[in-house]
């Protein structure tokens, strides 16, 4: 073997001699100097963490850019290579809840989250793959599994406290991070609906139940009974001019519209009371082999068509949004992949309540259940049911030019304009992005029904005769067409920013509730280092809620922990008390202390390189 020339030689030399200085502590290196010996050794420093948020554009909500844009800097300053990428609704719902495809995103979940079974779907590893608002964030905790089992199963104290345990597992662990629970502002003329503070606008059933009664004279003051028309609705969402599916999910900001053309069993009137609807009434029973109820429908109800509701479209209905493709796509891969069901995302939860149902008479339905209590059971009742002779078509495998889209079917893609449903309102036009009008359907059993066999709290049928969705491109663009009187309400929560323009202007109303659907940070834990929970717990330190409430939403939200915050349900040690009881923030007054950070993260693990946030190997 011959001799090595002499620069390999000085190389070699070099280079042990300088791995000789670093196992013996001999000098102090930093910086550049670090980066210039590590390039001599022969090895390369590890590579810096980096993450990726997703969230919405300023002009489709500009609370959920900012914060972002905040813990983007936060995460910056932390040592993690950060970016912000906003990105249409639509598209942020199909990468975030369809494909998987994110590391962080910023928006609000829906508000149905609110009580503690519907916590199920949204945290159970059984949905950790699934799409939608069925875990997200592939979230996989056996504690937290046992814990929402169990809370199914039982009532009273025992309940509560088993509810507790859950909301401080979750607390620990972060599957995401609340940040805060915006008050939803819009603003509503008044010379025309007299009782808007008295009806929740944040759902359909509060549209139903507007009155008219009373209306101001804009020139004399008197108050006299004014026709209704049409109700005017401006909305900065282009998606329900688009899209009417009810089983979509990028389509969906929440269920407003849709829930004004499709009816369910029952409604609910609070998070803890569902009751009768479409359905006349239900008796539930309970023997060795569980629990089951009977329900009977509304005598002469009519799909939007004519074709009338029977039975068989209840008992079509549940296994259908179980599997939309009622077991005719062949899933490729192995057998036991084959058959796989491929479920409607949006309902997966209150579904999988139920074990079967059946049609035991034209309007008469059994329904039996999983383990769980009877309150819990009736939560299958709130879904939308579909008319059986449009549904059972959309069963066979979506396609986009004649080629397959994966598992999806076609029930699951279709736009459904025109949709048949059998809601007080039906569809009358739309103009794709820019207008949606419906009208009274008469013969919706609020039209008929005696005032004995309406439900609590509804006169009749709506007291308007349409119902127009007019497009706006921004907060500020609504409220002017209110103003305008080119549109009776906002049906999109408006920015804090508008509320001096509606304050100011003497025929709006200002309407300001907090809202139950809360903003977070979500994480997608399938991906590392987001797979250890004591890195989210630590990014969720690094998030100042008090000052985001003040700086993004201007006031106007409260900072919380859980979703189910200002409900009975919230345990006292998780109630906000001017900081995070769980994760407080690594700083003050929204500057972080770069210290005290950088010692969290060594804690979970972690290390520094050239003030670079790095996995140790």
């Amino acid at each position: 073997m011959g001799t090595p020339p002499q620069s390999l030689m000085a190389a070699t030399v070099d280079r042990r001699a300088v791995l000789a200085t670093l196992a013996t502590g001999g000098a102090t290196v930093t910086g550049g100097c670090m980066g210039r010996l590590r390039t001599i050794a022969g090895w390369e420093s590890a590579s810096q963490i980096s993450l990726e948020i997703k969230t919405l554009p300023a002009d489709a909500d500009p609370y959920a850019i900012r914060i972002a844009r905040q813990l983007a800097l936060w995460l910056t300053e932390a040592g993690i290579d950060t970016t912000v990428t906003p990105m249409d609704g639509e598209e942020l719902l199909r990468q975030v809840l369809l494909r998987n495809e994110y590391d962080l995103f910023v928006t609000r979940i829906p508000d149905r989250f609110r009580s503690p079974e519907t916590l199920y779907s949204l945290l159970h590893s059984r949905y950790s793959e699934s799409p939608g608002w069925q875990n997200p964030f592939g979230y996989t905790n056996l504690d937290v599994d046992d814990q929402l089992e169990s809370q199914r199963r039982v009532t009273g104290d025992t309940r509560w406290r088993a509810v507790s345990r859950l909301q401080q597992t979750v607390a620990r662990t972060q599957p995401f991070t609340v940040i805060a629970f915006p008050d939803d502002i819009r603003a509503a003329r008044t010379n025309n609906y007299a009782n808007w503070r008295e009806v929740d606008m944040r759902s359909p059933f509060g549209y139903l139940r507007l009155s008219n009664d009373t209306g101001r004279d804009r020139e004399t003051g008197s108050t006299t009974a004014t026709p209704g028309p049409e109700l005017r609705v401006v909305s900065t969402d282009h998606r329900p001019t688009e899209n009417l599916n009810p089983l979509s999910v990028e389509f969906r900001r929440d269920g407003l519209v849709t829930g004004l053309l499709y009816d369910s069993l029952g409604f609910e009137r609070t998070s803890e009371s569902i009751e009768p609807w479409l359905a006349a009434s239900w008796s539930f029973e309970t023997s060795v082999e569980g629990i089951y109820a009977t329900v009977r429908l509304r005598d002469d109800l009519t799909w939007h068509d004519g074709t009338a509701i029977t039975a068989d479209d209840v008992a079509f209905t549940y296994p259908f949004l179980a599997d939309t493709s009622m077991g005719s796509i062949d899933t490729p891969g192995s057998d036991e992949d084959r058959d796989s069901p491929v479920p409607a995302p949006r309902f997966q939860g209150p579904v999988s309540l139920v074990e079967t149902v059946r049609a035991t008479g034209p309007r008469t339905v059994e329904f039996d259940f999983v383990d769980c209590t009877r309150r819990i059971a009736r939560r299958a009742f709130t879904v939308p049911v579909l008319p059986k002779h449009v549904w059972r078509e959309r069963t066979g495998s979506a396609s986009v030019g004649g080629i397959e889209v994966g598992s999806a079917t076609e029930a699951l893609v279709t736009t459904n304009i025109p949709p048949v449903g059998s809601g007080a309102l039906k569809f009358e036009e739309h103009t794709a992005g820019d207008k949606l009008v419906l009208e009274q359907y008469e013969d919706h059993f609020l039209s008929a029904a005696t005032e004995e066999s309406l439900p609590a709290g509804f006169a009749g049928k709506p007291t308007y005769e349409r119902l127009s969705v007019n497009v706006a491109g921004s907060d500020t663009t609504a409220v002017e067409m209110v103003r305008r009187d080119e549109a009776d309400v906002t049906g999109t929560a408006v920015g804090a920013e508008t509320v001096p323009r509606i304050g100011r202007a003497s025929d709006l109303e200002l309407l300001v509730r907090r809202s139950e659907s809360p903003f977070l940070v979500g994480y997608n834990t399938r991906r590392p280092p987001l797979t250890n929970p004591r890195f989210r717990n630590t990014i969720a330190r690094l998030i100042d809620q008090s000052h985001l409430t003040q700086e993004a939403f201007e006031g106007y939200a409260a900072p919380a922990v859980s979703p189910l915050a200002a409900t009975r349900w919230l345990p006292e040690d998780l109630e906000w008390t001017g900081e995070s009881p769980v994760a407080p923030f690594l700083g003050t007054d929204g500057e972080l202390d770069i210290d005290r950070v950088r010692d969290a993260f060594r804690d979970a693990g972690y290390q520094y390189n050239d003030d670079k946030l790095v996995e140790t190997n």
